[in-house]
């Protein structure tokens, strides 16, 4: 009985000050809500960067050229060729999916709609590498590729572009690319972002007909996909990518490669622990308001002792002894922290859903973050807490009856 006393007076005390008890918790509940929606804002990068390179396949290799250094300065990428691609695929037998890609934005008209594009010229295999479906039409196969022939795949938002034509209709049409005709032979279901490829706004072609008869006789080309039938296959590929690339640029062992390879899983890791550093520093951050407001309580904490001085002497002579007067006000500062803490969450949660809202920004709020401002602003209460805890505590009730 004598605790719930005890409590009960703590709670009047702070009933009786109800406009600086609120803005005494002011700082905490900035804090907490501040913690909670940075940690919110980085975990939802993190879960949509995750998603992304699941769609993308985490068995997919990713073969770009190299850069040229001369005295220090880039002076432009290592060539890759088609003839890679070809070594690839041939001496791996049958280990790797192969595509090579040569892409450029270009203009695109359809009778009276004109649109800017991705054009992708590729291999008729970069489809299975990334998943890719019809909702109507064909793919383009390995004889139209080796004839150049001017045919099209356009991705789910294309049609949009080009006069919300209904992709059933727009097949057997003829779109012009950078003035060249080309007849449209499928549309592909919606993918959605998947990492740095975006099938849906793009337009594919084969690379042959890209290279020839649209970029000029270009011969480089951007990159190669390589992908293994499961991720397990991936340390096996990277040797044989590495073996075909050096006998391919003529690289003695020992030498410096003139290419990269990446695979995605690689680039999850590498983005996670970005995120995750950015995720802590921003937090750290916020929890410096925790501290500021931790700094206000105990001020206030120190100001209502003041004030209070003959209430204490008059519960001493009364029989309240040191720990009771201590656990008094340890309960105020707890309470005001905990009630700020609360109140912060409820903030939290309310910012990182207006974020989702209005900036399409995605937020998820981890239930470990709502735990651990909960408890880091408690431990605030108790640790700012006790220095007034104790000075009241300390009191002299004889001196404080005389206090004014």
């Amino acid at each position: 009985m004598l605790i719930l006393e005890i409590m009960r007076v703590a709670m009047g005390a702070i009933r009786t000050n109800v406009l600086r008890s609120v803005l005494t918790t002011l700082g905490i509940v900035i804090g907490v809500a501040a913690v909670i929606t940075m940690v919110a804002l980085g975990e939802g990068a993190q879960r949509r960067v995750q998603s992304q390179i699941q769609r993308m396949g985490t068995n997919t290799l990713t073969i770009r050229p190299g850069q040229r250094m001369f005295g220090g300065i880039h002076s432009g990428d290592n060539p890759m060729s088609v003839e890679d691609a070809e070594a690839l695929r041939d001496g791996s037998h049958g280990l790797l999916t192969v595509a090579p890609e040569i892409s450029a934005r270009l203009q695109v008209t359809y009778l009276r709609w004109n649109s800017n594009n991705q054009i992708l010229g590729t291999w008729p295999e970069y489809f299975d590498i990334y998943d890719l479906h019809l909702q109507t039409g064909r793919f383009f196969n390995p004889g139209e590729v080796q004839g150049r022939r001017r045919v099209a795949v356009l991705g789910y938002n294309v049609p949009g572009d080009l006069g919300d034509t209904p992709p059933a209709l727009l097949v057997g049409q003829t779109i012009q690319i950078r003035g060249v005709p080309f007849e449209v032979i499928g549309v592909l279901e919606e993918k959605g972002e998947a990492a740095w490829i975006r099938p849906d706004d793009e337009i594919f072609i084969p690379i042959s007909t890209a290279q020839f008869r649209v970029f000029g006789g270009r011969r480089r080309i951007n990159s190669i996909y390589a992908a293994t039938a499961t991720p397990e296959q991936l340390d096996e590929a990277y040797g044989v990518i590495d073996k075909i690339m050096r006998r391919q640029h003529r690289i003695r062992p020992g030498e410096d490669a003139d290419y990269n390879i990446r695979n995605s899983a690689d680039l999850l890791s590498t983005f996670n622990e970005t995120t995750q550093t950015f995720t802590l520093l921003l937090a750290g951050i916020a929890g410096v308001s925790l501290l500021v407001g931790g700094i206000g309580i105990m001020n206030i904490m120190l100001v209502s002792v003041t004030e209070r001085t003959r209430e204490i002497g008059v519960r001493k002579a009364l029989g309240a002894t040191r720990r009771n007067i201590m656990f008094q006000f340890l309960i105020e500062s707890l309470f005001l922290c905990v009630l700020g803490g609360l109140l912060g969450v409820a903030a939290g949660f309310g910012a990182a859903d207006m974020m989702t809202r209005f900036a399409s920004w995605n937020t998820v709020v981890a239930p470990a973050a709502v735990t651990m401002a909960l408890a880091f602003s408690a431990g605030v209460g108790l640790f700012f807490g006790i220095w007034p805890a104790q000075r009241a505590a300390k009191l002299d009730p004889i001196e404080a009856l005389r206090y004014e």
